[in-house]
């Protein structure tokens, strides 16, 4: 089943395996680089059906990082170019929207950080404001410019962000919505940004752009969303029309291992951040590292057993992601009722895999999730250890403890 074709709303992919939204810290000036487009042409011409190019914020109070993507007019014919490259390979186009809500910088974001409620982000760490209701109507209605300037740019799909502690999940969350108005108290007034978002996304995408979600099943936490609440949320989303869902889980900015498993390199995350920049960062991860970023046992498909719970309540395409890195678990989450897969790791690790896979050549990724991509991914662009020349002898013992560990 993973080499045939599928359809997610107007857009017919050439297999059920999809590059996953994970940030690749390619973008330079917050617009596309040769790095980007090397790398999502490699991933394209490696076989898989789609790639989803990371975060891109609907509007500068949306960044997070100097690395990512922003969504206006004159990255447009760079995006273009992109997809064109995308295409070429037989592959389709997607493109993550999003914005991060409190989880930014002043310097970044160009101004004081906004979210569901106001308070102080130990992520960032910064103060945050609460949003105005006409800034909340303006952030919707950005997220359906950034559709019109997505098929502008050749995308064939958009997946909106609503999970891991982002802006919509910042809203939906009883953990970081404490308004008092329409917009919090009861799920219904806590969805009811995610409900103008999508509206405005299903009004711009018309009859020719997929709308894919990714949302959480539960975000990791006491006194974060539970099942039953993102069940709901699912529903919600399905009755908005959006043609599929990516289920996922965990909170950025109170749980993030639980979105991607294993452990945090620490070293290899202190190893790469700018001292005079991150100075407090970098003490803080020596000094309390474990303790903020728990390790969070992996298992190959972690989320599958979840996700089953939500196969069986909602009709729309389902994408499952979480842990995917051989052909037999891929083949058993679609045998469970799942149109699409989505990986990120793996397609890290080797652009080639799913080409190999199919021609049989291996029946497993190499990817031992150590996680060094991920730890240096926040400093500098996503990358596999093994395609990183001259490794310090600690990071290199880092990778190897946490390979023997899994």
């Amino acid at each position: 089943m993973i080499f045939t074709p599928v359809t997610i709303g107007p857009v017919t992919l050439r297999n059920r395996v999809i590059r996953s939204a994970a940030f690749e810290n390619m973008a330079k000036g917050n617009r596309p680089t040769p790095a980007l487009y090397d790398y999502h042409t490699a991933v394209a011409r490696g076989g898989v059906g789609m790639t989803t190019v990371a975060y891109a914020a609907v509007c500068r109070s949306g960044l997070s990082f100097d690395g990512q993507l922003w969504m206006r007019e004159e990255i447009v014919p760079e995006l273009k170019k992109l997809t064109d490259g995308i295409h070429s390979y037989g592959a389709k186009a997607s493109i993550q929207l999003g914005h991060c809500g409190n989880m930014t910088h002043s310097q970044t974001c160009g101004g004081m950080p906004v979210g569901a409620s106001g308070g102080f982000n130990l992520y960032s760490p910064t103060f945050h404001r609460k949003l105005k209701r006409h800034e909340i109507e303006a952030i919707a209605k950005d997220f359906g410019k950034a559709v019109n300037l997505a098929r502008e740019a050749g995308f064939d799909c958009v997946e909106i962000h609503a999970g891991h502690g982002y802006l919509i999940s910042q809203f939906l969350s009883p953990y970081t919505n404490r308004r008092r108005d329409e917009f919090g108290g009861s799920l219904e007034n806590r969805m009811r940004f995610m409900r103008m978002v999508i509206k405005e996304v299903m009004a711009a995408a018309g009859d020719d752009i997929g709308v894919i979600v990714k949302v959480n099943m539960h975000d990791g936490f006491r006194g974060g969303m539970q099942t039953e609440e993102c069940l709901e949320v699912a529903k919600e989303l399905e009755r908005l029309g959006v043609h599929a869902l990516v289920l996922t889980a965990g909170f950025v900015s109170k749980a993030p291992m639980e979105v991607m498993r294993g452990a945090m390199p620490l070293r290899t995350l202190g190893h790469y951040m700018n001292f005079w920049r991150f100075w407090w960062l970098k003490l803080g991860i020596r000094m309390f590292g474990r303790k903020i970023i728990p390790t969070v046992p992996w298992t190959e498909g972690y989320f599958l057993e979840e996700a089953k719970r939500f196969r069986a309540e909602l009709k729309l395409p389902l994408i499952y992601v979480g842990g995917l890195v051989s052909r037999e678990k891929m083949e058993e989450v679609l045998a469970a009722g799942f149109q699409g897969l989505q990986m990120a790791r793996a397609l890290v690790h080797d652009t080639e895999f799913i080409n190999k896979l199919q021609r049989g050549e291996i029946e497993r990724s190499g990817c031992r999730h150590s996680n060094y991509c991920i730890g240096r991914m926040y400093s500098l662009e996503m990358r596999c250890h093994h395609c990183v020349e001259n490794l310090p002898k600690s990071l290199r013992n880092e990778i190897e403890k946490a390979e023997r560990e899994l």
